[in-house]
């Protein structure tokens, strides 16, 4: 995605079929598609004949331990927050000599979320549970929090902690998100929320449960803002137009 937003998608010999969902552009270019850089071997990813190898937590290190013995860089990133992602953005432009548009894309990552907390004003701020794995349960990461936050929503529990469904019920969230990773668009929202017994819950018996989008949500990039869309519409419907990639809950419980 970063790539693509930098304008240099020609260049990119491999990626993982999660690179590939994301930027449907990538087609274009006929790169070597890989499983993920979790499971991804040394051999198949040298095969591509890169010069610099980018990956994102989390993968093997033995692996990584390989493409350095073959002479081949790798730029290794681990982002929690809007900041590291912002800071990856720019190291990324940095390595390929794009250093200024790197900076434009943040730049207008910054505008993009200034531009929604000044539309949300002093809107009400209803309590948010968004979950990024469904078994066990796991909240969102820290950049997910934040742009709840920057959408006037509350971010009821620690992002990125495991927590059981009561855990989460105690939080009473008026809004529930889910954007399970690798799960596309698929989370089973009406069969969750009965099977954990959340149907009291404020965001149940309000109808205000939604699936957002994998991609969304969890990719540390530029699709952060569709999220973003997406979060500030299921906050404050009132407010934003409905996006594409969000699914509201089709029954109250």
């Amino acid at each position: 995605m970063t790539l693509r937003d930098l304008g240099l998608l020609e260049r990119l010999v491999a990626c993982t079929r999660y690179c590939a969902d994301v930027c449907p552009e990538l087609t274009r270019f006929s790169p070597v598609i890989i499983s993920d850089s979790w499971s991804a071997q040394s051999k198949e990813i040298l095969a591509a004949g890169p010069d610099l190898v980018l990956a994102s937590v989390p993968y093997q290190l033995q692996a990584v331990a390989e493409i350095l013995k073959a002479g081949v860089r790798f730029l290794g990133l681990a982002p929690r927050t809007l900041a590291d992602i912002y800071t990856d953005i720019a190291a990324i432009a940095g390595v390929m000599g794009a250093w200024e548009r790197g900076q434009n894309v943040i730049a207008a990552m910054r505008s993009c979320i200034a531009e929604v907390q000044a539309a949300v004003g002093n809107a009400p701020r209803p309590r948010v549970f968004c979950e990024e794995w469904g078994k066990p349960i796991i909240a969102s990461q820290p950049w997910v929090a934040e742009l709840v936050v920057a959408a006037r929503g509350e971010f009821v529990v620690q992002a990125g902690q495991q927590l059981t469904a009561e855990e989460v019920a105690a939080a009473q969230p008026d809004v529930i998100l889910a954007a399970w990773c690798g799960a596309g668009d698929r989370v089973p929202l009406e069969k969750i929320v009965e099977q954990r017994t959340w149907m009291d819950l404020p965001a149940v018996r309000a109808g205000r449960v939604f699936c957002i989008n994998d991609e969304l949500l969890n990719t540390p990039a530029s699709s952060l803002l569709g999220g973003l869309r997406a979060i500030s519409w299921a906050l404050h419907p009132e407010l934003f137009p409905r996006p594409r990639g969000i699914r509201q809950i089709s029954i109250v419980v």
